[in-house]
């Protein structure tokens, strides 16, 4: 098998263990696929992972940073993202979500991602997670 085919497991150094035997991404080829992430802030090495903050805005850019940091990790760009699901738990923050998105993104170079929204349980006081998947070429 060559190294392009190899599938390697992205674990930035800013992000706690995963809770179960998953990866935080896994590129393989030209493809990278971005586990999903919540609005955790780094942590250190035995610290327990804390949320950005209550609100829905804290949390999805804290989200959007922690899937940046898997990104560039891996290799990619936000320019890279082909795909991006996001799982809300409130339907009342669609609208609120799709503001701090959009201004997020204001500055994308190029045509936006294909995005899926879905409404989840997650764990207490988590708001939003989003994973993302990018094509490299």
């Amino acid at each position: 098998m060559s190294d392009g085919l190899r599938k390697t497991a992205i674990t930035p150094a800013t992000h706690t263990a995963p809770p179960a035997k998953f990866s935080h991404g896994v590129r393989k080829g030209s493809v990278l696929q971005v586990a999903g992430q919540v609005g955790f802030l780094p942590a250190a090495e035995g610290q327990a992972p804390t949320p950005a903050g209550p609100t829905l805005r804290e949390q999805t850019l804290q989200t959007l940073a922690n899937v940046r940091t898997v990104l560039e990790e891996g290799g990619a760009r936000w320019e890279d993202v082909v795909m991006v699901r996001v799982y809300l738990t409130d339907t009342g923050h669609f609208a609120e979500f799709n503001r701090i998105y959009d201004a997020y993104f204001a500055d994308l170079e190029g045509p936006p991602s294909a995005r899926t929204t879905v409404y989840v349980g997650l764990p207490a006081g988590l708001l939003v997670e989003i994973d993302a998947l990018a094509v490299l070429g």
